[in-house]
């Protein structure tokens, strides 16, 4: 009988033991069964992605929060959840939050222009490109540099960009005696930056840019891709992709199947739409 009764407590104590051990780690991929994908981003970096108080336009209510994100980014994220069959969570982190974030699983995939970087990829592995960047500069229209044909017209500028991007890190020291202030925490400091008067010019890319020009019209737009004077950048840094977990080929396998579905005029396309509808109180 106590054998029975031993082996009854056995039982009890490891089926407890299975119970509790399959409920931990609440914060990684068991915590939604694969049935819904978490996407993060800043919600803060139009046209990319930002935060509206409603849900117009198709936008995303983001966790925790009575606030909704929209852009580029959701709009990507959207088509991604529904060929995938899983409900979208919209997770708002702060650029440097992003990458931390998926590695400790409490989300399924970054989704906020990041370029396809090498020292990147050390960290987490990428999709295929969602996007295809160009580079560009923004100043004022009455700035000494609003005529510049080329990255040598800039001489002695002072500028900043976005923290850890290819903006800061490769192209602005390509300007001739530069007068480098520190990288910006996200694009809405670095525009407001530009826009009070503290740098001459910024680098960032052009969707990021053509936001801009709406939102603050008195800057202009520099391209120099036609020139023999442009910025000097590798495929990789212009090419945006969508981050996975390091070693995570299913999701990443998967998100590329939808990828291959579209053309880079399809991006350009679902571009031109999150910037006509962008907040222009985004600044």
């Amino acid at each position: 009988m106590k054998r029975i009764v031993m082996s009854l407590v056995l039982c009890l104590t490891l089926a407890t033991t299975l119970v509790l051990t399959s409920c931990g780690g609440s914060d990684n991929k068991d915590a939604n069964n694969g049935k819904t994908l978490r996407v993060a981003m800043e919600c803060g970096y139009a046209p990319y992605n930002w935060t509206q108080k409603d849900d117009s336009n198709g936008a995303v209510q983001i966790k925790d929060s009575n606030e909704y994100a929209y852009g580029y980014d959701v709009m990507m994220a959207k088509k991604i959840a529904d060929e995938l069959g899983m409900k979208l969570e919209i997770v708002k982190l702060d650029w440097d939050s992003l990458v931390p974030a998926l590695q400790s699983g409490k989300v399924d995939c970054v989704i906020a222009g990041q370029s396809i970087t090498t020292e990147r990829l050390q960290s987490v592995d990428f999709s295929n490109p969602y996007y295809y960047a160009t580079i560009v500069t923004l100043t004022k229209s009455n700035s000494k540099y609003a005529n510049a044909k080329g990255v040598k017209d800039l001489n002695g500028a002072t500028a900043t960009s976005q923290i850890n991007t290819v903006w800061y890190d490769v192209c602005l020291p390509q300007i001739p005696n530069i007068n480098k202030l520190p990288a910006q925490e996200n694009a809405p400091v670095m525009l407001a930056t530009l826009n009070s008067g503290k740098a001459d010019l910024v680098v960032t890319d052009m969707p990021t840019a053509k936001a801009a020009v709406v939102a603050y019209p008195d800057l202009k737009l520099l391209d120099f891709a036609k020139t023999n004077d442009d910025f000097k950048v590798s495929e990789e840094e212009i090419n945006i992709g969508i981050s996975v977990q390091k070693g995570n080929t299913e999701l990443k396998d998967k998100i590329n199947k939808v990828l291959e579905k579209m053309t880079a005029k399809d991006f350009d396309k679902m571009m031109d739409d999150a910037i006509k509808v962008q907040p222009l109180s985004n600044k």
